[in-house]
């Protein structure tokens, strides 16, 4: 299975490899005020992907977080019920409070 892996990793770097050879003709990015700067096709689609890749981990990494908090808060205001209402039942333990990620 490691040398399938392996073929795939060689199959799609050669494929790109190529696709960078093939467009490495100069795309002009006009900016405001009469800015410009001339670059390989291939560098601008990378740059694009690598913002859009960024901003998407990003996204992802601000919501993680905010769940953390949330399941955190929330773990707190149980104890605080449980105590305040007094229950023979002992509180959850860490062996029985469910996973979180």
């Amino acid at each position: 299975m490691r040398i399938v892996m392996w073929l795939l990793r060689f199959l799609l770097f050669f494929l790109l490899f190529g696709f960078a050879v093939k467009n490495d003709h100069l795309a002009s990015l006009r900016f405001f005020f009469g800015g410009e700067w001339q670059l390989p096709v291939v560098f601008v689609i990378l740059v694009s992907f690598s913002a859009g890749a960024l901003l998407g981990i990003t996204a992802t990494f601000a919501s993680l977080l905010r769940q953390r908090r949330e399941i955190s808060r929330l773990r707190r205001q149980l104890v605080r019920a449980e105590r305040s209402q007094g229950s023979a039942s002992p509180p959850a333990t860490d062996a029985q409070a469910p996973e979180t990620l």
